[in-house]
């Protein structure tokens, strides 16, 4: 699938589909034992990607890509930094609307749309938490040299690492109806997405907790 089909697939999936989880998810409500492995490797994932980024960020403009329902952007801000989360879904953008805290209404912008419009501008940094994952590697290849020239720092995102456990999910998952299905995780190899980008690409962490396993990457342009 083209990178326009994966997204528009990626939006209809969350905002017809996945809110209320995604919602339930990314808040104090208690959740599955399964759904819990999931939240605790994403908290352990979002430490990782805020700790390749300055302490102090008063000053840096940030872009949180698939911001989701704010709790990125959110710890961002409050490190001093001036915050632009973008979300394909609306419906999350809209959570984290009423999610974000009165103090720091000023330092966060939240709007619906494509982390690769260029009207976002420029920024010191940028940190996408597990809003590549469906895409092939040639489409991240493009994604980070379209994004490498807007971008002065360093940007943290995440893949689904090509694990047996993963490429066994992704296997069962592609015998579902395509009605049916959400979008399937694409499982990578580092070396792949670093051939297809003109960047440079470093591996932080790998998180593995219960069904969520995620690796951390950084890229310069």
């Amino acid at each position: 699938m083209t990178y326009e089909a994966t997204r528009a697939r990626v939006e209809t999936y969350f905002d017809q589909t996945a809110t209320r989880t995604w919602e339930r998810l990314t808040s104090d409500a208690p959740v599955s034992g399964i759904r819990a492995t999931v939240r605790a490797g994403r908290n352990r994932m979002r430490t990782v990607l805020t700790s390749q980024l300055p302490d102090d960020l008063r000053g840096a403009r940030i872009l949180d890509a698939g911001c989701g329902t704010g709790a990125l952007a959110f710890e961002l801000a409050s490190r001093g930094a001036d915050v632009v989360g973008v979300d394909i879904s609306p419906q999350l953008i809209d959570i984290a609307e009423k999610r974000t805290p009165p103090d720091l209404s000023g330092s966060v912008k939240l709007s619906a749309g494509d982390m690769l419009d260029p009207a976002l501008g420029h920024f010191d940094h940028i940190v996408a938490m597990d809003s590549l994952i469906y895409y092939t590697a040639d489409d991240i290849g493009r994604i980070l040299d379209a994004i490498g020239p807007r971008l002065s720092g360093n940007m943290t995102f995440t893949v689904a690492p090509r694990t047996p456990l993963l490429m066994a999910m992704w296997r069962v998952g592609k015998l579902f109806p395509r009605s049916d299905r959400s979008p399937i995780m694409v499982p990578h190899q580092t070396s792949k997405i670093a051939a297809a980008t003109s960047g440079t690409l470093r591996e932080i962490e790998r998180v593995s907790s219960g069904f969520y396993i995620s690796q951390a990457l950084e890229f310069r342009a």
